[in-house]
């Protein structure tokens, strides 16, 4: 869409989204901008829907800030302290692996290179992204379904799946919306585009959006 006005888009969201109260925004403060927290809420968050996330971090983040905190429970432990996030016992497993890697191969410092997140069981590259831009503030661009489906939504883009969309997003997005976009477009996502039947008469970008593939809306 070669006359998408994205500044005016993006303008229009960062005003909108304060009066959204949406999950994402929730889940960010929690955070607090550390990058252990980030990594560990991204993969509880997994496979689990955001209101979970937010009741299980709230609780877990009162006495657990490090990896060393997490080595002294048992995986057991660990895992009833994340229930009922989806698949609690596997990411129990993970959370202890990477948190003894962390301390044996980084000082307890979580990396700030995507190749070296990856590494990591149960991370990928929008669990990369993510602890780059809302742990380290650097320069990521986090494609999850939201932004995935939105960005084709608008007309902005024409892909097929989120690694797609990221990629295509590097090259066309300019730099300084990158961290910005994936926040916006989700908070978006949770609150009026939804994937079946968005509210479309609620939206504030609707003259901005082409619709493409909806097929119903309210």
């Amino acid at each position: 869409m070669s006359n998408f006005e994205l500044d005016k888009v993006m303008n229009i969201l960062e005003i909108e989204s304060k009066n959204w109260n949406s999950p994402v925004d929730t889940l960010v403060n929690l955070q607090k901008n550390n990058p252990f927290l980030v990594l560990i809420t991204t993969i509880i968050s997994l496979r689990t829907k955001d209101e979970v996330t937010i009741k299980i971090c709230e609780k877990l983040y009162e006495r657990l800030s490090k990896p060393e905190d997490i080595l002294n429970l048992t995986v057991e432990q660990l895992s009833k302290l994340i229930y009922p996030c989806g698949f609690y016992n596997n990411k129990a497993k993970q959370i202890h692996f990477i948190c003894n890697s962390l301390i044996l191969n980084y000082e307890s410092i979580v990396p700030n290179e995507i190749e070296d997140l990856i590494k990591f069981p149960g991370v990928g590259r929008k669990t990369a992204n993510l602890v780059l831009a809302e742990g380290y503030n650097l320069p990521a661009m986090c494609v999850d379904v939201h932004v995935n489906r939105i960005s084709n939504r608008f007309g902005y883009l024409r892909t097929k799946n989120p690694d797609q969309t990221e990629m295509r997003l590097r090259k066309k997005l300019p730099k300084k919306y990158w961290n910005r976009y994936n926040q916006l477009l989700v908070a978006l996502g949770q609150s009026i585009c939804r994937p079946v039947s968005p509210k479309c008469s609620e939206c504030p970008l609707i003259k901005y959006c082409r619709r493409v593939g909806v097929k119903q809306h309210r």
